[in-house]
């Protein structure tokens, strides 16, 4: 029914100008207001910017159909902020927030007098009051006075904040959540000044450790007195129990089915549990884990586990069944674990067998420091350090220090392009002819797609021929009480959510003076999913004789 045209305005003039006349008629009776009205509306729109001495010529050509209305403007010179007078009344006059506003207010004076920029200004006053603690706080004055023959406009906001009120009694259902574990979480006292970000603060707490599916704190403002507001703490708490079932392949462990069953909230003080059944082939395992919270739910955390698990270790058939008490400490991205546990492995290969108990406490710090994405980042670091060590007076079957090291490093080198480097290090060290003693868990191994690619999952470690029961001689691959390996990674992102990748892999497990490194390299495609890079990678030893290439998947983030 008609169809109209702006012209003599910049972009951003003719943009509001569009958008306060709407979209084109589409009726008789609503092409005869659009034309009627569409003086006002231009002038309306242009105001709002700060012009109040538009020129619009309009002209309208009823021969053609749909009608073509032609909007002509000349903006003319805009008003200016002559003068500004803002004023701040009581606490917030002084307030470090109040002031980082003013010095990044959107209007200030000779500026062209948008009414954006002031509703904006403000707008931001009182939502600041609000965030602050102001819950008097009032605009006593609030006035744009333009002289549009001048080109001049004055402009007055006066606030008056009152008293900043503090936090006041946090109240809660005690049934749902005991007060001492939430005082560990809350990160504020009563009689603190009250401040949003202190309550988002403490919903996001909460929110982490589990135990809720939803949480509500809000200030009862219409209660506050004598200098203090109430919180109201609503817990909506989570499914008592969950149970998820999983699939996946790794070329290490083939195919595997998990069942994992968790109590995020067992009791008002916060204990959990998490029970986890998994079955593959190569390494079943079951583990049951108790959480305690200590001083504080998500940071120190006492730990009750159990576990049983198989594996294959080299040629080695490990039977593994533990004990373990464990206290995990985060201080900021660093962890700190003290960990006490009872293990008893036995283990056969042909002539190889051994069933022996460790008793074995350790510790281990780790950090974790990332860039970008959770599951893929840009730039990191990650490093992890263990130790742990038994004697035969503990009632171990041998006297050992463990220690173990491993690096990841994840280094951009331009758009799309990226290095990732990749270490380990390990050393167990024993009481004289008590190597035959250590058992496959605590030896090291190397080979797979998490270690040195090219070679089959932990294939890579001290090699002994023994003498089978019919007479023949063979070799076995019993692991090493030594570990070295690195693995040096360029990765291309050549679409979104895919990169290809080509990398060398080098290391050994080995007795101690007997070092003979195996080195591999291969390439790869990566497909970016949310929960990490889904890996296919071909790769091929460097070290053997007429070596055939070994296919590897994988899926998860670098670290």
């Amino acid at each position: 029914m008609l169809e109209y045209r702006v012209e003599g305005l910049e972009r951003a003039q003719r943009t509001n100008v569009e958008a306060w006349l709407g979209a084109a008629p589409e009726t008789r009776a609503a092409r005869a207001n659009f034309v009627t009205s569409a003086r006002d509306r231009v002038e309306s729109s242009l105001q709002a910017l700060g012009y109040y001495r538009a020129d619009v010529d309009i002209s309208l050509d009823r021969e053609r159909d749909p009608w073509r209305l032609l909007i002509a403007v000349n903006p003319g010179d805009p008003v200016t902020v002559s003068s500004l007078d803002l004023q701040l009344m009581g606490a917030a006059a002084t307030d470090p927030a109040f002031a980082r506003l003013l010095a990044n207010k959107p209007l200030n004076e000779g500026d062209v007098l948008h009414h954006g920029h002031y509703e904006s200004l403000r707008n931001s006053l009182l939502s600041l009051g609000q965030r602050r603690g102001y819950f008097d706080g009032e605009l006593l004055e609030r006035s744009v006075q333009v002289e549009p023959g001048a080109g001049a406009a004055r402009v007055r906001l006066h606030y008056a904040s009152g008293d900043r009120y503090r936090i006041g009694e946090l109240r809660l259902d005690e049934e749902i959540l005991d007060r001492e574990l939430l005082e560990k979480l809350q990160g504020f006292e009563p009689g603190a000044p009250y401040e949003l970000g202190t309550l988002q603060n403490l919903q996001s707490q909460l929110q982490r450790t589990g135990y809720f599916s939803a949480i509500t704190v809000r200030p009862a403002v219409d209660e506050r007195a004598h200098g203090e507001v109430p919180l109201d703490l609503e817990l909506f708490p989570a499914k008592r129990h969950t149970i998820d079932v999983g699939i996946g392949y790794s070329t290490d462990t083939e195919e595997r089915v998990s069942l994992t069953w968790r109590t995020p909230r067992v009791n008002r003080h916060g204990h959990s549990q998490e029970t986890r059944l998994e079955y593959s082939a190569i390494n079943p395992s079951g583990r049951v884990i108790y959480n305690i919270p200590l001083t504080h739910p998500l940071n120190d955390v006492l730990q009750l586990g159990l576990r049983v698990e198989q594996n294959e270790f080299g040629d080695l058939e490990s039977r593994q069944q533990e004990a373990l008490v464990r206290r995990e400490q985060r201080h900021g991205n660093w962890v700190l674990s003290y960990h006490l546990r009872l293990l008893n492995e036995r283990w056969d290969a042909g002539p190889v067998n051994g069933n022996e108990d460790y008793l074995l406490p350790g510790i281990s710090i780790s950090h974790k420091d990332r860039e970008g994405p959770l599951v893929n980042p840009t730039r990191g670091f990650s490093q992890l350090y263990s130790v742990e060590a038994t004697s035969s007076q503990m009632g171990s079957s041998v006297d050992m220090t463990r220690l173990y090291a491993n690096w990841i490093y994840v280094m951009p080198l331009a758009e799309r392009h990226r290095l990732v480097a990749r270490a380990e290090a390990g050393a167990a060290l024993l009481g004289d002819g008590q190597r035959d003693d250590l058992a496959p868990s605590l030896s090291f191994f190397a080979g797979g797609s998490q270690s040195i690619r090219g070679f089959a999952y932990q294939s890579i470690g001290n090699e002994v021929d023994l003498l089978l029961r019919d007479g023949q001689e063979r070799e076995f691959v019993l692991g090493g009480n030594r570990l070295a390996v690195a693995s040096l990674e360029y990765q291309y992102t050549f679409l979104k959510d895919w990169r290809a990748a080509v990398f060398i892999d080098a290391g050994d497990a080995f007795d101690e003076g007997e070092f003979d490194a195996s080195y591999a390299a291969g390439f790869g495609v990566h497909y970016m999913t949310p929960v990490g890079a889904i890996k296919l990678e071909l790769a091929r030893s460097l070290s053997e004789d007429n070596p055939g290439w070994r296919v590897h998947i994988n899926i998860g983030a670098e670290f």
